[in-house]
């Protein structure tokens, strides 16, 4: 069990950190997944542009239906847009959350 200077319990470290270069063909796989990343935002974009056309078709045209649906869409493709543009930062920042000991 560790103890802190403070005299708190801290959790157990098993001591194991991620080792950048590890293993072969990693600059592969990170080339691989930034593609996938940047698939998935242009896709994303034409997510956007459709459910934007259909939340204005569906105003001007009388379907609230469509109009809810163009709505629902839009949003979620921002929340896409988003999740994709930051998912480095959001694992980087996590990532270093168990290593910060005060």
């Amino acid at each position: 069990m560790n103890i802190s200077q403070s005299g708190q319990f801290l959790a157990f470290n098993p001591g194991i950190k991620p080792a950048d270069g590890g293993l072969p063909g990693l600059d592969v796989l990170k080339d691989v997944i930034s593609s996938i990343n940047l698939f998935g935002i242009i896709a994303v974009v034409g997510a956007l542009a459709v459910s934007a056309l259909v939340w204005a078709w569906g105003h001007h045209s009388g379907g609230h239906q469509a109009e809810a649906n163009g709505k629902k869409g839009t949003v979620v493709a921002a929340g896409c847009a988003l999740l994709l543009g930051a998912a480095n930062g959001i694992v980087s920042f996590f990532s270093a959350m168990g290593t910060q000991v005060n």
